[in-house]
């Protein structure tokens, strides 16, 4: 009877942090290249669009680092992972003032990602 609680969450945790770590790398590189993706006329409250770019481009490797670490069943996958969905929700909400509806759902999942990576490994009550 040793069963483990919220491994389904974990995964999906892993999937959510993956498919984010590749949505921040694209959106740093695009960022830091100028490209036409985004608004260059915006006043950003730190830094410029460059800045920003950095900051998608390191939360998005630090989020695909721990999901392959979670999907090889690595202990510092999930404490990388609570650490980077932290940045990334932190992230979310400095950016509600430029896309409001994107930002409060990459909160949500953020939020989702960390509870799913906490809960993992305690023991199923029953």
């Amino acid at each position: 009877m040793d069963e483990t609680r919220g491994v389904g969450r974990a995964m999906f945790a892993a999937v959510l942090l993956m498919i984010g770590g590749i949505l921040g790398i694209v959106y740093g590189i695009a960022a830091i290249s100028n490209s036409a993706f985004f608004v260059h006329n915006t006043h950003y409250v730190f830094g410029s669009l460059n800045t920003w770019g950095w900051v998608a481009l390191i939360i998005g490797i630090l989020e695909l680092l721990a999901a392959i670490s979670l999907f090889g069943g690595g202990m510092f996958g999930r404490w990388v992972g609570i650490f980077a969905a932290s940045l990334a929700a932190i992230d979310a909400l400095f950016d509600i003032p430029a896309e409001p509806f994107w930002s409060l759902a990459v909160f949500a999942l953020s939020i989702y990602i960390i509870h799913g990576l906490i809960v993992f490994g305690e023991p199923a009550t029953e």
